[in-house]
């Protein structure tokens, strides 16, 4: 087709087989479309197309994606609001006729249809990392590494320490949006994993979201990646030596360590051997 679509805060750009997604920078672009940047959609990974009225004199031109292509559709898992679906194109009315065209254009090049065995649209790319209510989340590529805030964490993940996660040893991601109650980012074991906390604060293996803590545009797209790297994983990896930590930060780590101690959420075999780790770090 070689054709290009202008709408509110995206331009699609129509190819034999495929749709070329620029997402638009400024304030009111949602911030979700800015970290996506740009996205290009096989045909092969669409099994819909949709035209439907919008609100205040707008059309919505939508490709509803195959069950499986799309990793970031795939953590968001329908919690997406409308005006942040990135498969979404709003356009003034006026251009409906035009939308009209380009949505019976794709309709006529659709041959694939149900769930796909493997992504079909790329993943954000690593490394990428965010800030949870109660830690930093990170990822290479290989391995999630979760160092927890001494102001937000709870004492059951000080005392099980920072977490490493090699994506060969997972079997899935759990995203809950930061938009609702209780949002939260879990890691799933492969099967045959011992038994989790079933809240995200207790969970060494979740990191938990807060007012201004793990936004959209920030945890889902790192979920994605670690999707998308547990559908490919290999061998496991081995995981680095961990960096030389700041003083003043182990400094930090041991007091606040102490005030757990203290208030007897801590016992005294696990403070000492949880100092001598901090201070080896050193």
């Amino acid at each position: 087709m070689g054709d290009v679509l202008a709408g509110f805060h995206a331009v699609w750009e129509f190819e034999s087989d495929s749709v070329l997604i620029r997402y638009e920078r400024g304030i009111r672009t949602p911030k979700l479309f800015q970290a996506l940047g740009e996205r290009r959609i096989p045909l092969s990974a669409v099994e819909e197309v949709t035209l439907t009225q919008g609100k205040r004199g707008t059309v919505a031109l939508r490709l509803r994606p195959r069950p499986g292509a799309d990793p970031v559709m795939e953590a968001a898992a329908g919690q997406l609001r409308e005006g942040s679906d990135p498969y979404r194109l709003a356009l003034p009315a006026e251009r409906s006729t035009l939308a009209e065209y380009y949505a019976d254009e794709l309709k006529g090049l659709l041959t694939e249809s149900g769930p796909t065995d493997r992504y079909l649209v790329a993943a954000p790319e690593a490394p990428l990392q965010f800030k949870a209510y109660d830690g930093k989340a990170s990822f290479d590529g290989t391995t999630v590494q979760f160092r927890w805030s001494w102001t937000g964490a709870s004492s059951t993940k000080w005392k099980a320490g920072d977490q490493s996660f090699a994506v060969a040893g997972l079997s899935g991601v759990e995203w809950r949006s930061p938009e609702v109650f209780e949002g939260h980012l879990r890691l799933l074991p492969r099967e045959g994993g011992s038994a989790r906390p079933t809240q995200p604060d207790q969970d060494p293996a979740s990191v938990v979201f807060g007012l201004g803590y793990g936004p959209v545009h920030e945890s889902l797209p790192f979920a994605a990646a670690v999707l998308a790297g547990v559908r490919s994983r290999g061998p496991v990896p081995a995981v680095p030596a961990p960096a030389r930590r700041d003083p003043a930060d182990i400094a930090e780590r041991i007091r606040h360590l102490g005030e757990l101690h203290q208030a007897g959420l801590v016992t005294d075999e696990e403070f000492a051997s949880k100092k001598a780790e901090l201070l080896a770090e050193l």
